[in-house]
Order: C-alpha cells, then sequence, then structure tokens
C-alpha cells in the first residue's frame, strides 16, 4: 500500500455458499484494482450463524448461489444479520448484490408455496414465474453520476420475477435481455450506494468502470481513481457488450 493512500475494506457474506458463476471473480477485481492503485486491500468473510458488525468494512457483497444455499442464506440474513446491514445502509455504506443475493435485499422471495423471508432493505418483492428461466447475454444504461450515461453487460439466470415498489429506483434501464422481470423494462436496484442486479458471469472484470465506482464510493473518495491501462479491460467490456448485441 502507497504511503497515505486508504485501505479498502470488503466484506463477502457467505463466500462457500453464494458464488456461482464465478461470481468470487468480482472480488478479484477490487483487490486487483485496489492494488495496482496503492490502496490498501482487506478481505474478510461473513458466514452463516456468525455476527455481521456494520463498521467493519467500506464495502459488504453478497453473491448468488443455488436454491438449497439461497435458503440457508436468506435465513441467517433475516435472523442473524438484518439489523447489521439496515446499520450499513443506514450510515452510508456500501452493499453490492448479485443474483440470489439481490433476491433477498427485498421483503420475500416466494417459491410456490415456501416464500424465503427478506431484510427488507430495499422496497421489492420476488417471485418464481412459471415460465421459462430468464437466461442470457444482458446489457442496461445506467446513470450513476447526473448526466453520464454508463452500460453495464453481463449474463443473467434466474427463475424469480422481481417487482420494485412505488418510487424505488432501479439500478438501469434494459437495452438487451430480460432485466428484473422481463416485462418493465427495468434492471436492478440502486438505493443510495446500496445495489442490486442479475448481472453477473461475473460482473466485475466485465465492467471494470463500475468495479472502480464502487471503490471510491465505498471509500468516501471525492476524486475520481488514477486512471490504469485498461485495454483488455475496455475490450472484455466490448466482448460482453457484442454478445449481449449492444
Amino acid at each position: 500500500m502507497a504511503e497515505g493512500m486508504p485501505t479498502l475494506r470488503v466484506c463477502a457474506l457467505y463466500p462457500d455458499l453464494m458464488n456461482i458463476y464465478a461470481d468470487r471473480g468480482n472480488l478479484l477485481v477490487l483487490e486487483s484494482r485496489c492494488e495496482w492503485r496503492g490502496i490498501g486491500f482487506e478481505l474478510h468473510a461473513s458466514s452463516l450463524g456468525d455476527e455481521l458488525d456494520p463498521e467493519g468494512a467500506d464495502l459488504y457483497y453478497i453473491g448468488g448461489g443455488q436454491d438449497r444455499d439461497q435458503r440457508l442464506c436468506a435465513l441467517d440474513l433475516a435472523e442473524v444479520k438484518r439489523d447489521a446491514l439496515h446499520a450499513v445502509a443506514g450510515r452510508g455504506g456500501t452493499i453490492l448484490a448479485v443474483c440470489g443475493g439481490y433476491q433477498l435485499l427485498g421483503h420475500s422471495y416466494r417459491l410456490g408455496d415456501e416464500t424465503l423471508p427478506g431484510i427488507e432493505l430495499v422496497d421489492l418483492v420476488t417471485v418464481r414465474g412459471n415460465g421459462e428461466r430468464l437466461i442470457g447475454n444482458a446489457a442496461i444504461e445506467l446513470e450513476l453520476e447526473p448526466g453520464e450515461l454508463r452500460v453495464l453487460a453481463g449474463f443473467e439466470n434466474h427463475g424469480g420475477r422481481t417487482h420494485l415498489g412505488p418510487g424505488t429506483k432501479a439500478l438501469g434501464r434494459v437495452l438487451a435481455g430480460h432485466g428484473n422481470n422481463g416485462t418493465d423494462g427495468l434492471e436492478g436496484v440502486r438505493e443510495g450506494s446500496v445495489v442490486g442486479t442479475y448481472l453477473h458471469g461475473p460482473l466485475l472484470p466485465k465492467n471494470t468502470w463500475f468495479a472502480d465506482w464502487l471503490i471510491a464510493t465505498a471509500l468516501g473518495l471525492p476524486d475520481p481513481l488514477p486512471a490504469l491501462n485498461d485495454d483488455l479491460e475496455r475490450a472484455a467490456h466490448a466482448e460482453a457488450r457484442r454478445a449481449s448485441g449492444v
């Protein structure tokens, strides 16, 4: 770590259970892009039964998982970690939840006769649809900063249909793919620095500009991060966009 540079503290929730489609790659990208700039990086895990320290990290990450693992994590989130995550959001901390983790940010996830509890961090509900899974390469347009439109590209594969509550802001507008539910043209959710999305594959290697936004936001940096030689990263982003048809 370079002298005078901050340290990004990341807490990965259930990394042994919620890690589908190589979503652990998101953590590797955050680590690499910090190290290349001389920013410190610390990573620790919080698993089933572990109390969560709402002040212990700058960025909290929840990946996606298989149905069985998601059930276990849903109960643990609701019973053990809910209050801490609300405290994180309340102090402006950064939370990134992908696919299965995203579905658990809301009120509930209904699968037929079974309902998994959510942590009610954002106003949304998810229902397992009777139709086909929403699968394929996808791209969305989003505005993280006023007047600056960017494209986020990735891969989605989910049976759940997520519906945002009135006034709840989506992460972006669907350019290609299905998005939250295949009907309303919206994808993900963003409430301040709490972000949920169905895009993975994994997400951040294909969109390193978004990784940089997460780092800067989590650290509360007022200025943009120093530029890196991102020729390979830009090529990966361009290929992800091409795969989605955008």
